[in-house]
């Protein structure tokens, strides 16, 4: 189940701004801002109970919370990123009430691309002069934060276009 159009009209426009932001910053430093996130949980303050009926908002501020202790486990066990843990944490109240298969496959999709667009691009010398200050040219894990912010921009997206 896709988010309604009226709650992805009010979320997509602060996801967006934001999810590039964090993309880029995790392309060009290999780094999640904390202000990324929290202007992510800022956001949901204060679209979150226009968007959302007052118990479901509630209730994503609890999913924030488990997917940030999930995150906590995952960062310590070395299978993920501390930012990567504590930006999905920022985007799961937004996705509260969301089919988690239609996420999971979605997030797989975003993942596949956005590996394949970043190594390739990275072979486009053009492109690679541009950006040859990038830390994720430099080093051989990805940067996942491209990925997310897919997931949660595409998500939204996808919402507004099929609730037509």
């Amino acid at each position: 189940m896709l988010a309604t159009a009226w709650t992805a009209l009010w979320f997509l426009p602060a996801v967006t701004a934001i999810g590039i932001w964090v993309a880029w910053s995790d392309m060009k430093f290999m780094r999640i801002p904390n202000k990324a996130v929290m202007a992510m949980l800022l956001a949901y303050l204060v679209f979150g109970p226009i968007a959302l009926p007052f118990q479901t908002w509630l209730w994503g501020w609890a999913l924030g919370a488990a997917v940030l202790a999930v995150g906590f486990v995952s960062t310590a066990a070395g299978l993920m990123g501390g930012g990567d843990a504590k930006y999905a944490a920022g985007m799961a109240p937004f996705l509260i009430g969301a089919d988690w298969r239609v996420l999971v496959a979605l997030f797989a999709a975003c993942l596949l691309a956005a590996f394949t667009a970043h190594r390739l691009m990275g072979l486009v010398p053009a492109f690679r002069r541009a950006t040859g200050d990038w830390e994720s040219w430099q080093r051989n894990d990805f940067p996942m934060g491209l990925a997310l912010a897919g997931t949660i921009i595409f998500y939204f997206s996808l919402s507004i276009l099929f609730s037509a």
